[in-house]
Protein backbone atom coordinates (compact mmCIF):
# COMPACT_ATOMS: atom_id res chain seq x y z
CA UNK A 1 0.00 0.00 0.00
CA UNK A 2 0.83 3.25 -0.92
CA UNK A 3 0.16 6.62 0.97
CA UNK A 4 0.21 10.12 -0.95
CA UNK A 5 2.67 12.62 0.76
CA UNK A 6 1.22 15.42 1.83
CA UNK A 7 2.37 18.62 3.19
CA UNK A 8 2.66 16.93 6.92
CA UNK A 9 2.94 13.48 6.69
CA UNK A 10 0.70 11.44 5.09
CA UNK A 11 -3.06 11.46 3.57
CA UNK A 12 -4.63 11.02 6.93
CA UNK A 13 -7.52 9.63 5.09
CA UNK A 14 -5.71 7.03 3.20
CA UNK A 15 -3.75 5.93 6.21
CA UNK A 16 -7.37 5.73 8.19
CA UNK A 17 -9.31 3.78 5.44
CA UNK A 18 -6.27 1.17 4.99
CA UNK A 19 -6.11 0.47 9.19
CA UNK A 20 -10.33 0.40 8.65
CA UNK A 21 -9.94 -2.52 6.23
CA UNK A 22 -6.89 -4.36 8.32
CA UNK A 23 -9.16 -4.42 11.21
CA UNK A 24 -11.53 -6.20 9.69
CA UNK A 25 -9.49 -8.70 7.70
CA UNK A 26 -8.08 -9.51 11.17
CA UNK A 27 -11.64 -9.53 12.77
CA UNK A 28 -12.06 -11.96 10.43
CA UNK A 29 -9.53 -13.72 10.41
CA UNK A 30 -9.62 -14.24 14.21
CA UNK A 31 -13.34 -15.60 13.77
CA UNK A 32 -11.78 -18.14 11.18
CA UNK A 33 -9.26 -19.13 13.71
CA UNK A 34 -11.75 -19.79 16.42
CA UNK A 35 -14.05 -21.76 13.87
CA UNK A 36 -11.30 -23.43 12.54
CA UNK A 37 -9.58 -24.37 15.77
CA UNK A 38 -9.86 -28.30 14.64
CA UNK A 39 -9.54 -28.01 11.03
CA UNK A 40 -5.75 -28.43 9.32
CA UNK A 41 -7.55 -27.32 5.71
CA UNK A 42 -9.07 -24.04 7.33
CA UNK A 43 -5.85 -23.43 9.55
CA UNK A 44 -3.84 -23.49 6.77
CA UNK A 45 -6.22 -21.08 5.13
CA UNK A 46 -5.75 -18.65 8.34
CA UNK A 47 -2.06 -18.94 8.72
CA UNK A 48 -2.08 -18.08 5.14
CA UNK A 49 -4.27 -14.60 5.38
CA UNK A 50 -2.36 -14.07 8.72
CA UNK A 51 1.31 -14.36 6.64
CA UNK A 52 -0.13 -12.64 3.64
CA UNK A 53 -1.19 -9.39 6.38
CA UNK A 54 1.96 -9.50 7.71
CA UNK A 55 3.83 -8.89 4.33
CA UNK A 56 1.52 -6.34 3.89
CA UNK A 57 2.35 -4.67 7.06
CA UNK A 58 5.90 -5.38 6.26
CA UNK A 59 5.48 -3.39 3.19
CA UNK A 60 3.59 -0.97 4.42
CA UNK A 61 6.23 -0.11 6.92
CA UNK A 62 8.88 -0.32 4.52
CA UNK A 63 7.72 2.31 2.18
CA UNK A 64 6.78 4.20 4.85
CA UNK A 65 10.12 4.45 6.25
CA UNK A 66 11.79 4.65 3.37
CA UNK A 67 9.35 7.51 2.00
CA UNK A 68 9.89 8.86 5.58
CA UNK A 69 13.40 9.00 5.23
CA UNK A 70 13.73 10.65 1.80
CA UNK A 71 10.76 13.46 2.99
CA UNK A 72 12.81 14.20 6.01
CA UNK A 73 16.39 14.30 3.78
CA UNK A 74 14.35 16.69 0.87
CA UNK A 75 13.24 18.61 3.89
CA UNK A 76 16.51 18.83 5.69
CA UNK A 77 18.13 19.50 2.33
CA UNK A 78 15.70 22.59 1.90
CA UNK A 79 16.34 23.70 4.90
CA UNK A 80 20.17 23.84 4.54
CA UNK A 81 20.02 26.02 1.13
CA UNK A 82 17.54 28.22 3.34
CA UNK A 83 19.74 28.68 6.13
CA UNK A 84 22.70 29.37 3.73
CA UNK A 85 20.61 31.93 1.52
CA UNK A 86 19.88 33.48 4.99
CA UNK A 87 23.14 33.62 5.89
CA UNK A 88 24.56 34.82 2.28
CA UNK A 89 21.92 37.62 2.45
CA UNK A 90 22.32 38.54 6.46
CA UNK A 91 26.16 38.71 5.37
CA UNK A 92 25.31 41.18 2.26
CA UNK A 93 22.98 43.24 4.46
CA UNK A 94 26.07 43.88 7.31
CA UNK A 95 28.14 44.45 4.45
CA UNK A 96 25.71 47.45 3.30
CA UNK A 97 24.83 48.63 6.60
CA UNK A 98 28.16 48.77 7.32
CA UNK A 99 29.19 50.86 4.09
CA UNK A 100 26.33 52.98 4.51
CA UNK A 101 27.55 54.08 7.85
CA UNK A 102 30.63 54.97 6.92
CA UNK A 103 29.06 57.27 4.02
CA UNK A 104 27.22 58.71 7.01
CA UNK A 105 29.83 59.34 9.23
CA UNK A 106 31.84 60.61 6.29
CA UNK A 107 29.28 62.91 5.53
CA UNK A 108 28.23 64.06 9.19
CA UNK A 109 32.31 64.80 9.77
CA UNK A 110 31.82 67.58 6.39
CA UNK A 111 28.62 68.43 7.49
CA UNK A 112 30.25 69.72 10.53
CA UNK A 113 33.44 71.23 9.14
CA UNK A 114 31.39 73.03 6.61
CA UNK A 115 28.67 74.50 9.52
CA UNK A 116 32.18 75.61 11.42
CA UNK A 117 33.71 77.00 8.49
CA UNK A 118 30.33 78.82 8.18
CA UNK A 119 30.14 79.88 11.80
CA UNK A 120 34.25 80.90 11.84
CA UNK A 121 33.24 82.98 8.36
CA UNK A 122 30.68 84.56 10.22
CA UNK A 123 32.32 86.13 13.31
CA UNK A 124 34.84 87.68 10.85
CA UNK A 125 32.20 89.36 8.78
CA UNK A 126 30.90 90.29 12.53
CA UNK A 127 33.96 91.17 13.98
CA UNK A 128 34.66 93.29 10.61
CA UNK A 129 31.60 95.02 11.11
CA UNK A 130 31.93 95.83 14.62
CA UNK A 131 35.14 97.39 13.70
CA UNK A 132 33.94 99.78 11.48
CA UNK A 133 30.65 100.65 13.43
CA UNK A 134 33.60 101.64 16.07
CA UNK A 135 35.46 103.97 14.56
CA UNK A 136 32.49 105.88 12.90
CA UNK A 137 31.29 108.59 14.91
CA UNK A 138 26.73 108.64 14.26
CA UNK A 139 25.28 112.15 14.94
CA UNK A 140 23.15 112.18 17.57
CA UNK A 141 20.10 114.00 15.85
CA UNK A 142 20.36 110.34 12.99
CA UNK A 143 17.27 108.79 12.59
CA UNK A 144 17.43 105.09 13.68
CA UNK A 145 14.88 101.97 12.96
CA UNK A 146 13.41 102.97 16.24
CA UNK A 147 12.38 106.13 15.58
CA UNK A 148 10.44 104.95 12.33
CA UNK A 149 8.03 102.75 14.62
CA UNK A 150 4.92 104.47 16.02
CA UNK A 151 4.45 104.56 19.70
CA UNK A 152 1.86 102.57 20.94
CA UNK A 153 -0.41 105.00 21.94
CA UNK A 154 0.17 106.79 18.36
CA UNK A 155 -0.98 103.83 16.35
CA UNK A 156 -4.49 103.92 17.51
CA UNK A 157 -4.96 107.29 16.73
CA UNK A 158 -4.57 107.13 12.99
Amino acid sequence: MRFSVVEMGYDRRQVDSCLDELGIRLARLAARAESAAGDGREWDEVRGEALALRGLLDRLDLGDAAVTRRHADAVDREAADLLAQARFELDAAREEARQLRERVYAEAVQARREFEETLQARRRREARVDEILSGVPVPADTPTAAAAVPASGDAGRR
